[in-house]
Parts: C-alpha cells; sequence; structure tokens
C-alpha cells in the first residue's frame, strides 16, 4: 500500500467542498457547491430538476465557513434563495447549535437603522465538517507496529485504556458492587465519547458502547477491542464475554458479564 492511500478514507461524511472533486471523477452524481446552487438557481433549466434540500443546506454551511460572517440577504443572493428559505436554513443550523449570529461590528459612523445580523459557524458546525483524523491515527499506529512490532501497539492500547478507566476501583465480592462498577464502566467510556450504558440481562449485565470514536482504527489494529476486554476482566474481577463490536460491523459493542460472587465465579485468566 502506497503512503498517500494511509490519509485517503476518513469514514466520515464531508461537505460537498471537500468531495466534489472526487465524486465527479469516480463517475458519482456531482456534489453540490455554493456557487453551484447559485448557477442552478439562476438557471433551473441547467439540471432540469429540483436541488435537494440536504445539498442546499450544505452550500449554505459552505458560505458560512469561506465567508462567515455573512448575512441572510447576502445568503439568499449567492444562492437565489427567498428570504423565508435562508431563514428556514439558518434556524435550522442555529437549533442544532452549528451557526450563531456574530457579534455586530462596532458602528461606523451615525449611519441610520440597525445594522443586519451577521452569521457564522460554531466550533460544532465546524467539528462536523470532514477530517482526516481516523486516517492520521491509522498510519501512526502502523508505523508504531513497524518501529516496535505487535508487543508496542499492544502496550499503546492498554495505556490507552488505562487513561479512560483508571480512576475506578475493582469490584469486591458483593454482587451489587460489580454491576455499581459496570456503571462506573460506562459512564467513563461516555466521557470519552462512546455513549455507553449498562442493562441487566438475566443473572448478568451488559456494557453496550453506541458510538466508537476509534471504530474506523479499531477495524484494522484489533488489539484496541482486545484491551478494553482485558481492563474490564481486571476492574470486575470475573470472566466478561464479548457479544458484538462496531469495529467488525455490529450497530454497537456489547459485552456480558456474569454477576455472581467472587466464590462462584470462574477466575479470570492473566493476561498472555
Amino acid at each position: 500500500m502506497d503512503r498517500a492511500s494511509e490519509f485517503r478514507h476518513t469514514g466520515v461524511v464531508k461537505y460537498p467542498s471537500d468531495t466534489t472533486d472526487t465524486a465527479e471523477r469516480a463517475g458519482h452524481a456531482p456534489a453540490v457547491t455554493a456557487s453551484r446552487v447559485e448557477d442552478t438557481r439562476k438557471n433551473p433549466a441547467s439540471t432540469g430538476r429540483e436541488i435537494p434540500e440536504g445539498q442546499t443546506r450544505a452550500a449554505v454551511v459552505q458560505l458560512l465557513l469561506e465567508e462567515g460572517p455573512i448575512t441572510a440577504p447576502e445568503i439568499g443572493e449567492r444562492l437565489g434563495l427567498s428570504a423565508a428559505g435562508v431563514r428556514r436554513h439558518l434556524d435550522a443550523l442555529i437549533e442544532s447549535g452549528e451557526a450563531q449570529a456574530a457579534a455586530p461590528p462596532r458602528r461606523q459612523g451615525r449611519g441610520r437603522g440597525r445594522p443586519a445580523r451577521r452569521f457564522q459557524l460554531t466550533a460544532v458546525g465546524r467539528a462536523r465538517l470532514g477530517h482526516s483524523y481516523d486516517d492520521l491515527a491509522t498510519a501512526a499506529m502502523r508505523h508504531l507496529r513497524e518501529l516496535g512490532g505487535d508487543a508496542a501497539v499492544e502496550d499503546f492500547a492498554r495505556r490507552r485504556v488505562d487513561s479512560i478507566l483508571g480512576t475506578i476501583a475493582p469490584a469486591d465480592e458483593n454482587v451489587d458492587d460489580v454491576e455499581s462498577v459496570a456503571e462506573e464502566i460506562a459512564g467513563a467510556f461516555t466521557a470519552s465519547g462512546f455513549a455507553a450504558s449498562t442493562r441487566r440481562v438475566g443473572t448478568g449485565v451488559q456494557i453496550c458502547q453506541h458510538h466508537c470514536p476509534v471504530s474506523h482504527v479499531a477495524e484494522q489494529f484489533p488489539e484496541l477491542c482486545e484491551a478494553e476486554q482485558e481492563a474490564f476482566v481486571r476492574i470486575l474481577g470475573t470472566h466478561v464475554q464479548r457479544l458484538a463490536t462496531i469495529a467488525n460491523g455490529d450497530a454497537f459493542c456489547t459485552t456480558h458479564v456474569p454477576v455472581l460472587s467472587k466464590a462462584d465465579a470462574p477466575r479470570p485468566e492473566p493476561p498472555t
């Protein structure tokens, strides 16, 4: 695999400015940028069909990114949108936290009237634009393996999960304590972006991670998932079973923890 390919796929949806050239070269339907929406609005017959709502929203975002702070009338003029159309898109972006009204500029002179409100992207809006963090992390992991072999990758994976769960005290023999510690584990993972929860199932409890911010990397480096399972065994003091993982294509990661006293539970095997 050539070096350039390591930084190609990000596993995230990018706004049209990032994907236009790639999509067109690949023979996909052309992406719609702010300029393309503007041209089509002025000449609807050029395509023969209405511009989809999502593509128009992406064009509004592109204007906010490239020319913000920008006023609503300026957006409407650039994209050929009605005032109501601009308000609808801006209201939706503001409600989702992706856009906000910018602080008004200091008044120059004594012009009459209130200056038009200008809008810009927020940090949330910028964070939802495409990025290549996954590819960068994967390339770094490959380089780590080249330098230190599998042991270096495994050590990194253990250190990473310890940074998430390191403050959680091991469970004692009390059954309720095992469930409580499982909930602490879920809370720690949620704080790290995994959207985790627990649920009681029969004689056990399941730790469910509904999102995995490193799933793209874990697809190629299962050591990340294995280190999590080892940490669960160590902290909960009992064997656990992985039922599903996002890295393997499942909808979420599920780990089953039997809720038994330590006297009855199988002794966990030490990591090899």
